[in-house]
């Protein structure tokens, strides 16, 4: 009797863990075990990330530029990708306005600030209200200011230096007379602009007519207006030589003006790589030069630095360069 009551308890004993666990090797229901975040739209585990969530605004006085644009809309694109919430504000040339919308995110407590295609120094008072809130401040194809954190961009020097070299030597063989169509309170313009400057002074054959402000918005046209105007107070063949553009978007423009006007013969060079530009490059246009920036490459390093920033990873302030590279007609 005895053993028939042990082993009716065994049985019930056994019964009774079949019950309470689960499959072989794996805990019991009643037991607490960390588990994987599960989005509410999949069943699939999300990634943990430090940056999930972060608010980032954008601010550019440029956005109808072809590049900013581009830089921007990398940028959203891969932030976004990573969980941050990302706000672009475009003030349309109107620095008063960009200081404004910066002071605006800095009281909204936005977790970071991209300055794109801007000057800081423009912005300074703005942007030491982010650094005295503890507001991480990026810049992507600007200048760096002491307090923010990196600027992605070209080596803005070395470019205007390679291109302007390839105009006066290669195009040019040194001698002739060169218009510079430029936009100086833009921090990488400037630069190619001070490269220009110095390399003139080296080649006494070559002889400036003009500089000429481009304003922006619209560049293109602009520049159009502007070599229309100069072709008239240089009508002789070969009165111009060539044409110094900053970027590509004068370049654009001053080539349709030159090609509309029959003058052929002046030598257009730019800055950026503007997939318009390389066509016009490849098609015998008066465009024969530019430099191609990797602006997909200065907003990725804007979203990798700043993804490190929010992971608690120590990062290294300063320029980051993102390499460029001479595009010429075959």
């Amino acid at each position: 009797m005895k053993k028939i009551i042990i082993v009716f308890l065994s049985v019930l004993l056994a019964l009774s863990l079949a019950a309470c666990g689960g499959s072989p090797g794996q805990p019991a229901s009643n037991e607490s075990v960390p588990q994987a975040p599960v989005s509410q739209d999949s069943e699939a585990p999300v990634a943990e990330s430090g940056a999930a969530g972060k608010n980032v605004s954008i601010l550019t006085p440029y956005l109808s530029s072809v590049t900013t644009n581009q830089m921007v809309d990398r940028m959203k694109a891969e932030m976004e990708a990573k969980g941050m919430l990302v706000t672009v504000v475009d003030t349309k040339g109107d620095f008063a306005q960009l200081a404004s919308r910066i002071e605006d995110t800095v009281t909204a407590k936005a977790d970071a600030i991209v300055i794109v295609s801007t000057d800081p120094g423009q912005i300074a008072t703005a942007l030491q209200s982010a650094f005295d809130s503890g507001i991480p401040v990026f810049g992507c194809d600007s200048g760096f200011l002491e307090g923010m954190h990196v600027n992605a961009t070209s080596d803005n020097y070395a470019m205007g230096e390679l291109i302007t070299r390839y105009l006066f030597e290669d195009l040019m063989g040194g001698k002739g007379t060169v218009i510079a169509l430029t936009h100086r309170p833009h921090p990488g313009v400037l630069q190619r602009c001070e490269a220009f400057d110095n390399l003139l002074g080296e080649y006494p054959d070559i002889s400036l007519i003009t500089e000429q402000h481009v304003e922006v918005p619209g560049p293109i046209e602009n520049s159009r207006q502007t070599l229309e105007n100069l072709i008239l107070s240089n009508s002789q063949p070969d009165s111009i030589t060539a044409v110094w553009c900053a970027w590509d978007e004068p370049a654009i423009g001053v080539s349709q003006a030159l090609e509309a006007s029959g003058r052929d013969e002046v030598l257009v060079t730019g800055v950026d790589g503007n997939s318009q530009a390389v066509e016009m490059i490849e098609t015998g246009s008066p465009l024969k030069a530019t430099v191609s920036q990797n602006f997909d490459g200065m907003a990725a390093i804007v979203t990798e630095e700043m993804t490190k920033l929010f992971e608690g990873v120590a990062i290294e302030k300063g320029d980051k360069y993102a390499p460029a590279t001479l595009i010429k007609a075959a």
